[in-house]
């Protein structure tokens, strides 16, 4: 079998265990009285991003090979995933029961399961990148077309929560998706499982033993020495602003598909029905929207690249706010706003990336990517989730399984989602006057 082919099946199955859950995992939890913790789920992903990536890098930079270490955090996770999958499905029995759930069995399964699949992306690059390189590979240009299986396997899982059922039915006996059950929390540690065990077949990484490899110092294997960019005012800026915006990237993930469900409170619409497949079409835009990029980068800039992104967060919750599935007027806006996400994501993330790269100085690169995570999916992200949750329980409450608007309180989910809308404007205009870069086509090479 040849090698590019499995690190495909690598890719696929490492972002097919996180397309599990991460988009509809609140529609789970809403079912078993658990809806008002919806972001602190998300909270908990960010939380880790910002330390576990570091120390899991740090532990493959010295003293397990990356395979292996990819195979252990996967089985880890997967396990811990399937613990709480197990603490999932006694919360739905107590909730059909008409008894009081507790939040916190299922909440510290899933935070450790997270904690160990969290770093594992960047140890599947990892991966890829040496074993690439080994074999005589060029990883510019072979890993691209390798890595898109990553999103692909991404949106195949959350088409097969959405329609597998496994038997599980509501309280009138219709059968329910594992989209709204804890049978996605099983899908998710069963890949987990799976790709762990695969990951011991991948061929050997073997470990960086060169003097200047073991020179380096416990704050160089964190990547903290990449916080001296913060001097020069250019990059401190760019980091700010990608914290800020980092600030959107998890709200959708958490309340699309709740959001989505909840008219189907009022009417069986199919798209109601089935939000996991409804906002799949945000993934399938992000895997064609990555094309554009190399263009857009070297014909506009960076500054124009990111106030693009910008613009489509705006877009993104915007259209969401007056967008509805009981009219072809209102689903239309609501696919324009799944189509707009790839640009909203992946110019902000991989551009972003891109311009570090070029930045940084040679020696710190790999820690001023860390550093741009941690800014974004660590420190934005969390402060985003947590925010948005206490917006949506203020605007919004949990009536029969659906996120509807809180009885008395004017606004409900557009209000919500144009609130949103408006944060992200307020930091494209103050982007768009602060940021300075003169850019030189020549540069983005």
């Amino acid at each position: 079998m040849g090698i590019k082919f499995r690190l495909v099946a690598m890719n696929f199955l490492q972002f097919a265990v996180w397309g599990s859950y991460l988009v509809c995992i609140g529609n789970f939890l809403g079912r078993v009285g658990l809806g008002d913790y919806i972001a602190w789920f998300y909270v908990a992903q960010g939380v880790v991003s910002i330390f576990m990536p570091a120390l899991i890098g740090a532990v493959a930079d010295k003293f397990v090979e990356p395979q292996r270490l990819l195979g252990l955090s996967h089985l880890t996770a997967g396990a811990f995933m399937l613990l709480a999958a197990w603490f999932g499905a006694r919360a739905a029995a107590l909730a059909a029961a008409g008894a009081a759930t507790s939040i916190g069995p299922i909440f510290a399964a899933y935070c450790l399961s997270v904690a160990f699949y969290m770093p594992t992306i960047a140890l599947a690059n990892t991966v890829a990148f040496s074993i690439l390189k080994r074999k005589g590979f060029d990883t510019v240009k072979d890993f691209p077309p390798i890595r898109v299986f990553g999103t692909v396997g991404f949106i195949a899982a959350m088409w097969f929560v959405n329609f597998a059922g496994f038997g599980l039915t509501d309280e009138g006996g219709a059968p329910l998706a594992a989209q709204f059950t804890y049978m996605q929390l099983v899908v998710s540690g069963a890949l987990g499982l799976l790709l762990g065990l695969y990951s011991f077949t991948l061929p050997r990484c073997p470990l960086d033993r060169s003097d200047e490899a073991g020179r380096k110092t416990l704050a160089q294997r964190l990547g903290l020495d990449a916080f001296v960019l913060f001097r020069q005012r250019k990059m401190a800026i760019f980091f700010v602003f990608s914290m800020l915006l980092g600030v959107s990237l998890q709200i959708t993930n958490g309340y699309a598909t709740p959001y989505i469900n909840h008219f189907a409170a009022a009417s069986r619409s199919w798209f109601a029905e089935n939000p996991t497949l409804l906002v799949s079409v945000s993934q399938v835009s992000e895997a064609l929207c990555i094309l554009l990029i190399p263009f857009c980068l070297k014909r506009f800039g960076i500054k124009q690249v990111m106030l693009m992104a910008m613009t489509a967060w705006v877009l993104r919750f915007g259209f969401f706010g007056i967008g509805t599935t009981e009219n072809v007027g209102g689903i239309v806006l609501l696919f324009l706003s799944c189509i707009v996400y790839g640009v909203a994501f992946d110019f902000f993330n991989v551009s972003g990336a891109l311009f570090v790269e070029q930045e940084a100085a040679a020696p710190m690169r790999a820690s001023a990517q860390g550093l741009f995570m941690l800014m974004t999916n660590g420190i934005g992200a969390s402060v985003g989730t947590w925010l948005a949750g206490r917006v949506v329980d203020h605007y919004c409450s949990w009536e029969g399984g659906y996120l509807v608007a809180r009885e008395g309180v004017a606004g409900g989910w557009t209000a919500t989602w144009l609130l949103f809308a408006g944060y992200a404007l307020v930091v494209a205009v103050a982007f768009a006057l602060v940021f300075k870069h003169r850019h030189d086509p020549a540069a983005m090479r």
